[in-house]
């Protein structure tokens, strides 16, 4: 799961441009975080910086300058997004009824995998000059873990279920993810479909052990940082 970037994403570190910058800095810079975010929901994050550059109207010197390497381009053009998981996961937490909680968050992070192939990748993504990425994204995790032992805990969640299926969950729906959106929509509606019916207190046949996963398992680590093209 995400320890993603604050829920508040105006005041994260990566999104937020300095006071002192020129209103045409800004602008290049709004206009450099929307291309980003339009050509990676097409394609991926791997879209080539030049590419971003263009389609945003600026040279690749001021992508640079205002975005030294690839990963810190890309939590800001996802800031909002992973901002939006650990809210879900939040506000599952709040919800009275953990089993609906937990459902909830579940279908609203798998959505925006569904929707959006450059988030996913972002989703899934360690970020190592980006601690308060690393911090959010743990405390989330933390936080599910939490969610997912008080839905045991109402007798509606199966006594097997480990936090390590969620991480099964959120492989196969990166899994299923098609280049047609509505498509990419059905195939997630379907996997969680049949994962919370499975995983529902109604029958007591064992499980396998749960496979040695973590979260952390799901991050495409980038172990040094690196220009954005």
């Amino acid at each position: 799961m995400p320890d993603g970037l604050s829920r508040n994403p105006s005041t994260s570190p990566a999104d937020t441009p300095a006071p002192t910058q020129r209103a045409d800095a800004r602008n290049n810079r709004a206009r450099l975080l929307q291309a980003a975010r339009d050509a990676y929901a097409l394609d991926g994050p791997d879209v080539p910086a030049s590419a971003i550059a263009r389609r945003a109207g600026v040279g690749a010197a001021t992508l640079y300058r205002h975005f030294p390497t690839r990963d810190s381009l890309i939590a800001a053009a996802f800031s909002e997004q992973l901002g939006q998981c650990v809210a879900a996961v939040d506000e599952a937490l709040a919800d009275d009824d953990p089993w609906r909680g937990l459902r909830t968050a579940l279908t609203r992070i798998c959505r925006m995998q569904a929707e959006d192939r450059g988030f996913s990748a972002a989703f899934l993504a360690e970020f190592p000059d980006a601690p308060d990425v690393r911090r959010e994204r743990a405390r989330a995790g933390e936080s599910l873990a939490l969610l997912v032992q008080r839905a045991k805990d109402t007798g509606q969640l199966r006594r097997d279920f480990d936090s390590s299926d969620v991480t099964l969950l959120l492989l196969a729906n990166n899994g299923v993810l098609r280049d047609s959106p509505a498509a990419s929509m059905a195939a997630s509606r379907r996997l969680l479909a049949y994962f919370f019916q499975s995983c529902r207190a109604t029958d007591d046949t064992p499980l396998p052990e749960p496979a040695p996963l973590r979260l952390d398992d799901l991050y495409r680590a980038y172990r040094a940082p690196r220009r954005t093209g």
